[in-house]
């Protein structure tokens, strides 16, 4: 209490941005593909379940999902 700041007090080491930067972009990639993936497991478990192609076909079309938004992402 009987001490005087006269600018920010900080505590910690300083932010290294560089590092900062590389895991938000990560993060942002996983978060992209992680929906990528899970929107192809929802069609294609449509595609198995609704339609004429059963499992295969369920899986074919999981596959080739993931293949083409792994291409176009």
């Amino acid at each position: 209490m009987s001490e005087h700041h006269t600018g920010p007090v900080e505590t910690g080491a300083p932010m290294d941005y560089a590092e900062h930067e590389k895991t938000y972009k990560g993060f942002l990639n996983v978060a992209k593909y992680g929906a990528a993936v899970c929107v192809a497991l929802v069609v294609g478990m449509a595609a198995g379940f609704y339609t004429a192609g059963g499992l295969l076909g369920g899986i074919l079309t999981f596959l080739i999902l993931v293949v083409a938004s792994a291409v176009l992402l």
